[in-house]
């Protein structure tokens, strides 16, 4: 880690309990390890607001008769380019929008389905 001054460690050791926002000795491990926890957790909460996404996503196809994953699979076949937060923001907000863009994509995945039957057989 970076070498801050004595006074940038207090600083960041403020709300710290016991010796840990006092003596430098503890202070320094103590800042350094919540420094890498904070990289870490923001890293985090990227991958939980996405999990979110595709939760609601889920759901929300779910109630139209579709699986997530054939939703998905229309969806990259087709020429709809819409990511997980925009859908997720339909999907609670504008349903009948979501319903429209399910639609759509029912049927990008059906064809496949149809061509991807008759040239395995």
């Amino acid at each position: 880690m970076a070498g801050f001054s004595r006074k940038k460690y207090m600083k960041l050791a403020e709300g710290f309990y016991g010796r840990a926002k006092n003596c430098l000795r503890i202070t320094i491990p103590r800042v350094e390890k919540s420094l890498a926890r904070a990289y870490v957790g923001r890293k985090l909460r990227r991958r939980n607001v996405r999990r979110e996404w595709i939760s609601t996503i889920n759901a929300a196809t779910k109630d139209l008769d579709i699986k997530y994953s054939h939703f998905i699979c229309g969806l990259n076949r087709s020429n709809i380019q819409l990511d997980r937060k925009i859908l997720a923001d339909l999907a609670k907000y504008e349903p009948y929008s979501f319903k429209a863009v399910v639609d759509e994509v029912k049927v990008q995945f059906e064809y496949y389905q149809q061509k991807r039957k008759y040239t395995v057989e």
